[in-house]
């Protein structure tokens, strides 16, 4: 199953300017530059308490779970790519579970093992992702290459590497090993519970876009922003990378 313009009439989709759009552009523009301001950062009252505490601590963990979540801007910018041409329920249901599944596996593995990635390469994959995923919507990959990429398994794949960017982030909080693995339990609900308010707030601001005359012209340079704004996180982690 595949998610995009309709083939036909393509060329003919030129985006014009309206409130909508205005809206969304400021929205993105916003979320972007919030999301370069808080980059690899974790809020020092976050971390000073966590590494105060030992032992099993599930609701604040749970908190901190679904704080990251929707103030995690490059994972919101992703999923907001995928259920964008997801109409029916269980298709949303479908892909934003391949998602969790693969972000859990990856956060819980990477932080009980002590896996260590290089949070820079592993944010410039996750702003990758959100340029796959806008090209993929605007149907690049089928006029380009001519063929089309599994989209659950991208979902996945791209979920796994999201999870890193998760562990990377845990990680900077220094968890005490006495109750890791709960707490991490803890802290994956509440990433999960993040997911699911942004998810409705995202379904029912685009419940009512997809109501109007002009969404599928206003989407294409929503897509086009989307994909502009993935390229500049990934210029942005790399050049944390290679000057850090």
């Amino acid at each position: 199953m595949t998610h995009s313009f309709p083939s036909r009439g393509r060329a003919a989709v030129l985006p014009r300017s309206g409130p909508l759009l205005h809206a969304f552009t400021g929205v993105l523009l916003y979320l972007l530059l919030t999301a370069f301001a808080h980059a690899h950062g974790v809020a020092e009252g976050d971390k000073g308490y966590i590494q105060e505490i030992s032992g099993t601590h599930l609701l604040p963990f749970t908190y901190l779970g679904a704080k990251h979540m929707v103030t995690g801007y490059d994972h919101l910018l992703f999923l907001a790519g995928v259920i964008f041409f997801l109409y029916k329920l269980k298709d949303i249901a479908l892909y934003v579970s391949l998602f969790a599944i693969g972000h859990s596996v990856t956060m819980l593995y990477g932080v009980y093992a002590g896996v260590n990635v290089n949070a820079y390469l592993i944010d410039a994959i996750i702003g990758l992702s959100v340029v796959y995923k806008a090209l993929d919507n605007l149907g690049a990959f089928q006029r380009w290459f001519g063929v089309q990429p599994n989209t659950k398994v991208a979902t996945l794949v791209f979920g796994l590497f999201h999870g890193f960017g998760l562990a990377a982030k845990i990680q900077e909080f220094e968890i005490a090993r006495d109750g890791l693995l709960p707490n991490l339990l803890a802290f994956n609900v509440g990433v999960e519970i993040g997911q699911l308010l942004a998810l409705g707030a995202i379904l029912i601001a685009m419940g009512f876009w997809r109501r109007s005359a002009g969404f599928f012209q206003h989407a294409y340079t929503a897509n086009v922003a989307m994909m502009c704004a993935g390229f500049m996180l990934i210029g942005y982690q790399l050049t944390g990378l290679f000057v850090s």
